[in-house]
């Protein structure tokens, strides 16, 4: 019981769940201003300002910095590791929602293409089929998903979500 007890009282813990629900809760506030309509997608999924993952890892390295000091090991560990991860949201997981946004515009254009590319399509896509029956199905009998396109955050994302941890971490008291 002691150990539970510990975790929900946890400074460094708290402050970073608390700083990634609140993101989450922003970035949902302002989709739904911006778009007029709830997005579930919002509240849990990534992307979007605030950045939540920066959010998180700023909150929990300023935490272990008031905590334990900016000397500690435990410190230098966390803030690597918040590097890492803001790199990765602005750099990798931006990417592949940029290709996502490429991917997704392709099937669509492969599904209803345009007036002026139709024929094009239509014929590229005859000549495919009879090289080999069994490696291609017809583009109207493929179900396709749609990929995320929210993935990756901005550098004004990143800020976003750094300032908003920093700051959690300072309004949420210290045990």
């Amino acid at each position: 019981m002691d150990d539970i007890y510990d975790l929900i009282n946890n400074y460094i813990l708290s402050a970073a769940v608390l700083s990634w629900i609140t993101a989450q809760v922003i970035k949902t506030i302002l989709t739904l201003i911006t778009t007029k309509r709830f997005e579930f997608e919002r509240l849990v999924g990534a992307g979007g300002m605030p950045s939540a993952h920066s959010a998180l890892v700023c909150s929990m390295t300023f935490a272990v910095a008031r905590k334990e000091g900016f000397g500690s090991p435990l410190f230098a560990l966390s803030l690597m590791f918040a590097a890492i991860v803001m790199y990765d949201a602005m750099g990798v997981r931006r990417a592949a929602g940029e290709q996502a946004k490429v991917i997704n515009k392709i099937v669509v254009s492969i599904r209803r293409p345009e007036d002026k590319h139709e024929e094009e399509i239509e014929c590229i896509s005859k000549k495919r089929f009879r090289k080999d029956k069994n490696k291609f199905i017809k583009i109207d009998d493929m179900q396709f998903k749609k990929l995320k396109e929210y993935l990756g955050h901005t550098p004004l994302e990143v800020l976003g979500g750094a300032l908003l941890g920093i700051i959690m971490a300072l309004i949420i008291p210290m045990r």
